[in-house]
């Protein structure tokens, strides 16, 4: 929940900017084209009627005629500067008397301005020297357009307007969208909010059902388990013992002419109890209750030794003892990757590591076995690996992560991690 309203505020935020952005650039340029539109009526409703073909000679009458009209009905307070340029970049006329008679170069847009006949306009570099009694003006908006003398001789019209008019207008256009805009944004994440609650809310729901089932899952398991061992244990196990004590006997019969037989199959008999034995441990531990994952995983070992491999278990690192249904899964886990390991890795030696703490418990099961192809064992759900693909998915309710690692010839190693809750 709180992720969704900090993500739909930063949404917000970024309309917003964006929104800022839009409509200050929309706002500069209806400023920019009004800009022109004013320079356009005063230089041919104002300038150009006084004109006279004089002003090129730059005749002082001529000059004072257009200065006139210029300081009375031309300048503003954010039209600040006015220029007329001849074609080769003399300065006919300024409001700034120091200007006339100078001649600049002109730039490309002012020489184009002068052939195509149209209004153009820019932002004014007062770097130029031609600029130099405008930079006290700060950022200017320069507009020009051509206009002609009597006899049809063209000159550059040049308007000088305080680039804050332009910025002003892109503020006001923000102000009149935005309260809007926004509001309309605001109006929206209120309105999904309690969606969003509502939302998380059943998905919190689902997923405590969903460990609900997982935990009763593991219970079912390790009670169908423990129904299992028992049964074993009260009856083949007890029947098994009572057939060995009877062929034990009859083989000591001083008559018994089968006397071998019977000793051989009372040993194979005890043999037998020996593995269901070892069995009924593997399907219900009882010391991982009683004693802990550490000593239930160290007695695992015990079968992978019987067949002559090299087994060797770390588990100091359980200094926080897990609960029992995290247990459980990592005792599970590795049962499996021994029970592989000896079945199929024909590997001569298998260590498993063990550690819990900082809100992690893992184990590890590592063999130097002949490995196989991971990618090919889980496509085909085969390898010998089945077991463990099956466990993946209480591993994963579980909020942990199995990963297999092996490549032929290399070896196996298979990691479970689960948080502790």
């Amino acid at each position: 929940m709180i992720q969704f309203v900090l993500v739909g505020a930063a949404a917000l935020a970024i309309v917003a900017l964006a929104l800022s952005v839009a409509s200050r650039r929309v706002g500069e340029r209806e400023a920019i084209v009004e800009a022109r539109s004013e320079a356009l009526v005063k230089a041919q409703g104002l300038v150009e009627p006084v004109l006279t073909d004089a002003l090129l000679d730059g005749d002082p009458d001529a000059i004072a005629a257009v200065d006139e009209v210029v300081q009375e009905d031309v300048l503003t307070p954010s039209l600040v500067r006015v220029k007329i340029w001849d074609e080769d970049g003399t300065i006919l006329y300024s409001d700034e008397p120091r200007l006339i008679g100078a001649t600049y170069p002109l730039g490309d847009d002012e020489m184009e301005a002068f052939e195509a006949g149209v209004v153009d306009a820019e932002v004014s570099d007062l770097s130029k020297p031609e600029n130099r009694y405008e930079r006290k003006h700060g950022k200017l908006l320069e507009v020009y357009l051509p206009i002609t003398t009597p006899s049809g001789q063209k000159v550059l019209f040049e308007a000088y307007f305080l680039y804050d008019r332009v910025e002003e207008s892109g503020l006001r256009i923000w102000r009149s969208f935005a309260p809007i805009a926004i509001g309309a944004l605001i109006v929206l994440e209120l309105i999904q909010i309690p969606l969003a609650y509502g939302l998380a809310r059943r998905l919190r729901i689902r997923q405590l059902e969903r460990e609900e089932l997982m935990n009763r899952a593991i219970n079912a398991s390790e009670h169908e388990r423990r129904r299992i061992a028992q049964d074993l244990h009260d009856g083949v196990v007890q029947d098994l013992a009572g057939v060995s004590y009877s062929l034990a006997a009859l083989a000591r019969d001083p008559d018994q002419p089968q006397a071998a037989e019977l000793t051989e199959a009372a040993d194979n008999v005890r043999a037998s109890i020996e593995a269901l034995r070892t069995l009924l441990v593997e399907l219900y531990p009882p010391n991982l209750a009683e004693e802990g994952l550490g000593a239930a995983l160290t007695d695992l070992l015990a079968r992978v030794r019987a067949v002559g491999i090299d087994a060797t278990a770390d588990t100091t690192g359980l200094e926080t003892e897990p609960s029992q249904e995290v247990a459980r899964l990592l005792y599970r886990t590795v049962q499996e990757a021994l029970r592989n390991a000896i079945a199929h890795a024909e590997a001569d030696r298998v260590t498993v590591t063990a550690a819990a703490g900082d809100g992690l418990a893992w184990a590890e099961v590592t063999d130097d076995g002949r490995g196989f192809d991971v990618a090919a064992a889980k496509a085909a759900a085969a390898g010998g690996h089945v077991g463990l693909l099956g466990i993946t998915d209480l591993i994963r309710d579980a909020g942990g992560r199995l990963d297999l690692t092996s490549s032929p010839g290399e070896g196996t190693t298979v990691r479970i991690e689960v948080p502790i809750p």
